[in-house]
């Protein structure tokens, strides 16, 4: 409403400017008739004079007002796009009026501020996963070297010779998830992977998860218990398995020999809700509020065993199944993540 008043008193002005122009020539036209008693050839020059004058007097008020109100904002609006383009992020365009008597270079200044904030967030985002990426590669690299020089060694015994081996494959191992997840991340933030929606059981689908999972928790002694009442939701079986394989294997990670893991799926109020638990370490409330930022690890004593980028998949899956995610944790006590997820059924 107040941009139609705006337009209507640009028009407004225009029309009262070519009024008085037409009503001085009309003026001028009387004087100088009545002045020279009709004498057509005075009455042409003066005229043609008058008329000159106010084109000129037109011309420079236009001029003027070009200059203040088109060529000033473009001017500051291309020094500011070309200053984002060359990778200036912290770029901004000067915005002439206050928001409530924005014009259309307001509008367009706004929002290219709006746009260079976005890039520039974005850039120390890519910065810090490239920098994360580097460092965490860099951990297993460097065992691999260090242990594949030393197991080279001829006066290596056996059982050091098997532990070395063992270092390998472990480093390998995590090296190989690291770079399996971050593909994944980066297919999903770029929209490269699409959820492929069907019906999934999930109580057949955990009770599967788990049963990939056995041999570890029977290396730890670990007890599962498990509650999975029968629900079906419509989802991305594939998906969902990313998010189930890496609840339970942060679980059985973090959980000491001899605790609990538990898993349930029960429907309520029309959601599907999962819940993964386990006796483990649990993990500060400070921790908690930050457990699903890329390469996040929380205490520095849980640096070893993992990569930081396994939940921030998961939630990232999670809020493409249109999900809800959230951990309960104390120190000393384990953990319970919740997941719930629309379009139950029985």
């Amino acid at each position: 409403m107040k941009k139609r008043f705006l337009s209507l008193a640009g028009y407004a002005v225009l029309f009262v400017t070519i009024a008085a122009i037409i009503t001085v020539a009309i003026m001028v036209f009387d004087a100088v008739n009545s002045a020279y008693d009709g004498n057509k050839g005075v009455l042409s020059v003066v005229m043609l004079v008058t008329i000159a004058f106010l084109a000129l007097v037109c011309t420079v008020i236009d001029a003027v007002r070009r200059k203040i109100t088109v060529e000033r904002p473009t001017e500051r609006i291309l020094e500011a796009t070309q200053k984002i383009a060359s990778g200036d992020f912290t770029a901004r365009v000067f915005v002439a009026h206050p928001y409530s008597r924005y014009d259309e270079y307001d509008r367009i200044a706004d929002n290219i501020n709006k746009m260079a904030a976005e890039l520039s967030r974005t850039e120390v985002v890519h910065n810090d996963f490239i920098s994360n990426v580097s460092h965490e590669l860099k951990t297993p690299l460097s065992v691999l070297q260090s242990y594949a020089a030393a197991i080279q060694r001829e006066d290596l015994d056996a059982e050091t010779r098997r532990h070395y081996a063992q270092v390998i494959v472990s480093a390998s191992k995590r090296l190989s998830g690291l770079v399996t997840n971050i593909l994944k991340l980066n297919k999903l933030e770029n929209q490269e992977l699409s959820p492929q929606y069907g019906k999934v059981r999930l109580d057949e689908m955990l009770a599967q998860s788990l049963l990939r999972f056995e041999e570890k928790m029977d290396e730890k002694g670990l007890i599962p218990e498990c509650d999975l009442e029968e629900v079906t939701v419509v989802s991305d079986a594939d998906f969902l398995e990313i998010v189930w394989d890496n609840l339970l294997s942060n679980a059985i990670k973090f959980t000491e020999s001899g605790g609990k893991i538990g898993v349930s799926v029960r429907a309520e109020r029309g959601q599907a809700v999962v819940k993964i638990s386990d006796t483990g370490c649990g993990i500060s409330a400070e921790t908690g509020r930050h457990i699903f930022d890329k390469f996040y690890q929380g205490e520095t004593s849980h640096a070893q065993e993992g990569n930081g980028l396994g939940l921030s998949l998961v939630k990232k899956v999670i809020d493409i199944l249109g999900g809800e995610i959230a951990v309960e944790s104390e120190v000393g006590k384990g953990s319970t993540f919740i997941v719930k997820l629309k379009g139950e059924s029985a």
